[in-house]
């Protein structure tokens, strides 16, 4: 019972670190908190193509639902960088940003989210969130930021080019455009210019002032359909209200894709953050917890006029500086953020459009990493080709599609991988004070018994291993067809079902019907699997040992002393006692226990 009200209520959990010294710590945080939260929180509603007052309101409610039901200590949620890119990227072909029909559609998204990410949680699936490739965020994020920047150049140039928001319609119509307004552009250009200088000095509140200072040319329209510098109102309320999304069923149908698909980026960027702030910090971290989090603050922000929000890596680390000891420094925090908004509200107003095209132009500029483009191309065929991908499926085919190409490419990458577990033939070979230490034969061009094979896995032997895995025994079985006798190492292998059972006992018996033995030396934990499966039934288990050494030792004393008269390879120290010992010299130590060495 109590961990599941844990779970309900995850304040239990660090209740008792709430002492006087740490409460004056969060408080002072707290304050800095704050002071980040309202630059931001305006700049990224721009970007996602909402009025300011949705940055903010997502900036208090978010982050105080996800800091009291999330699992970090110190990671602040809300409006970032990434997901105000990806939410305009996927609305702006279905409305015009800023229209009240595009405020409804970022609402519903967001509940969307919400929905996703709180049934991800519920199902426990964090673990499953681990195993999808950062490049696929990589990818998308760039597919998103380029649709972005040809989505903003009619309006930072002031020009009219209408149609459709794809990358090869868009610069079409921009290369195609001869329209322009002398005067309009000139003082859109300076706007868009601006706002790329406050970008670039990274303090989004100054560049919002910078943006400001931009003049409206007489006679400009002021419409989001005409050209021209139209400026932004003030903030209507400094409080959000609750507010249900007016929307059809259709558009759910529509946005639940690119819902699903913001939902899972959200859950990468927050469970990392917090995996990281946690190891940092030497606490502990559930992702489940989190991924319960970020969905309630979504679910519930959706329904207070917050849009999509997820951890902020940022303010996250501004809150660890500042002195964070525990959630409560996000919840003060945006107590503290609605409190300076009923003073600062009457100054964000009339910011002009071409101004905040610079501002999206620079952020999408920034988003592409071309740093971790680089790293992926020198380091990762796999890890190349999924990033391709993604891009590729986000610029040419859909957006929210691409994420879901990047995903199946992921999967199909871990699943090639997990099949291809390694058999590799091993020899001792001198190790540190006179040890020995077992590695790859072939590799190190080692001596090998003439009569026993020394095998080892490397990986897990089930349904989707086993052919791979098959195939190495018979080229074993082909290349060295007197080594008769196998001692199978399997202290490598990470698990085993019933298809790799079948292996296990198939070569059991090729191995003896070849005249030789077959001996497994494994770990402990690995014997009852053996049992269960029926192949201590098929071995015998006088033929199966904890020690290496002890498997090695009987499997010698079992070989054919004949061929051992005339050997002169000698490789183990049993050798010594078989005819023919005086054919070499030999000052052979024992055999190490230690872990083969690749």
């Amino acid at each position: 019972m109590k961990p599941r009200l844990n779970t309900l209520l995850p304040v239990l959990n660090w209740r008792d670190r709430i002492t006087p010294a740490n409460l004056r710590a969060d408080l002072m945080a707290s304050v800095t908190n704050a002071a980040v939260a309202l630059p931001q929180g305006v700049a990224f509603a721009i970007i996602a193509g909402l009025p300011p007052e949705y940055g903010l309101y997502a900036s208090m409610v978010t982050a105080f639902v996800a800091a009291f039901f999330g699992s970090s200590m110190v990671m602040i949620s809300g409006p970032t960088t990434a997901l105000s890119a990806i939410l305009f990227a996927s609305l702006v072909s279905l409305a015009e940003p800023g229209s009240a029909y595009y405020i409804e559609l970022a609402l519903l998204v967001t509940l969307l989210v919400g929905v996703f990410q709180l049934a991800a949680g519920i199902a426990r699936l964090g673990a499953l969130v681990a195993f999808v490739s950062h490049s696929v965020i990589t990818g998308f994020t760039a597919a998103a930021a380029l649709l972005i920047a040809v989505s903003q150049l009619g309006v930072a140039l002031g020009l009219e080019l209408e149609g459709g928001h794809g990358i090869r319609p868009a610069g079409a119509r921009a290369c195609r455009h001869r329209r322009y307004r002398t005067a309009g552009s000139s003082h859109c250009r300076h706007d868009a210019a601006a706002g790329g200088r406050a970008a670039n000095a990274l303090s989004p509140l100054a560049g919002l002032s910078d943006c400001a200072g931009g003049r409206q040319p007489a006679g400009m329209g002021a419409g989001r359909g005409r050209a021209g510098c139209r400026h932004d109102r003030t903030l209507p309320s400094v409080f959000p209200v609750f507010h249900l999304p007016d929307v059809s069923a259709g558009d759910v149908r529509v946005l639940a894709p690119g819902a699903a698909a913001i939902a899972l980026v959200g859950l990468l960027e927050a469970i990392s953050i917090g995996r990281a702030f946690a190891l940092r910090r030497g606490e502990r971290f559930d992702a489940n917890q989190e991924i319960i989090g970020q969905g309630l603050s979504n679910l519930g922000g959706g329904f207070f006029q917050c849009y999509v929000g997820s951890g902020s890596f940022t303010k996250s680390g501004v809150n660890a500086e500042a002195g964070a000891r525990t959630p409560l420094a996000t919840m003060l925090s945006c107590i503290l953020l609605a409190l300076i908004l009923l003073l600062v509200a009457p100054l964000v107003a009339y910011i002009p459009t071409p101004a905040i095209a610079g501002l999206i132009l620079y952020v999408a500029w920034r988003l592409i990493d071309f740093r971790e483009f680089g790293r992926v191309f020198r380091s990762s065929r796999p890890e190349t080709m999924i990033l391709l991908l993604t891009l590729t499926a986000g610029l040419l085919i859909k957006l929210d599609f691409s994420i879901y190409v990047g995903v199946i490419a992921s999967f199909a990458v871990f699943i090639f991988n997990s099949s291809r577990a390694v058999l590799r033939a091993t020899a001792p070979t001198p190790g540190r004070a006179g040890r020995r230490y077992f590695r790859n034969a072939e590799r190190h061009n080692l001596t090998e018994c003439p009569q026993m094979l020394v095998v080892r896995l490397d990986g897990p032997l089930f349904f989707g291993s086993v052919d791979y895995v098959e195939q190495q025994f018979r080229l074993l079985e082909l290349t060295k067809p007197d080594q008769k006798h196998i001692v199978f190492y399997l202290k490598g292998m990470g698990t085993m079902d019933l298809a790799g059972a079948d292996l296990l006992r198939h070569e059991i018996r090729a191995a003896r019907a070849r005249g030789g033995s077959f001996r497994i030396a494994l770990a402990l934990p690995l014997l009852e699997q053996l049992r269960r499966f029926h192949v201590v039934d098929e071995l015998g288990e006088e033929n199966i040992y904890i020690s290496k050494a002890e498997a090695l030792e009987d499997a010698i004393y079992g070989l054919d002393y004949g061929i051992c008269a005339h050997c002169t390879k000698r490789i183990w120290l049993e050798c010594e006692n078989l005819p023919g010992a005086g054919l070499i010299a030999s000052d052979r130590e024992g055999v190490s226990e230690d872990a083969e060495a690749p």
